[in-house]
């Protein structure tokens, strides 16, 4: 199947850096691989690929996840918890939320219908500018 969603994760997000070089694990990191490991048991997991994005430009709103599709509006969502206690909840929530994109034939999501943890940190909503 030809693939046409995508869920991305900013892997640079929540860095330490140490003398101008990346320390340790970032906490966009973690929170790629929390996703990667739910995605793979996800009902969508084939409808959506996940992919890590080395920078959105999202530094001051860490973690950054974006969705994008053919055809759909962009979302980017910032101010996901990637404490490790919170990691569980906010890959579920991602998926969740990406969920409701999918079904959505312009991706557009109501504030309403998001998970508790993608309602507030909407950062973009990038029109469709193919039709």
């Amino acid at each position: 199947m030809n693939n046409q969603h995508q869920i991305l994760v900013c892997s640079s997000c929540a860095s330490i850096w140490q003398d101008g070089k990346r320390v340790g694990v970032s906490g966009g990191e973690k929170l790629l691989k929390e996703i990667e490991e739910k995605h793979q048991d996800w009902l969508l997991s084939k409808e959506f690929t996940v992919k890590s994005v080395e920078c959105m430009s999202a530094c001051s709103h860490s973690c950054a996840v974006a969705f994008t599709a053919s055809g759909k509006m962009t979302y980017l969502f910032g101010d996901l918890n990637y404490d490790t206690e919170a990691l569980s909840e906010t890959s579920s929530a991602v998926l969740e939320c990406a969920s409701l994109y999918y079904e959505k034939p312009d991706g557009k999501m109501a504030w309403s219908e998001r998970p508790q943890a993608m309602k507030k940190g909407v950062l973009a909503r990038i029109p469709n500018v193919s039709g």
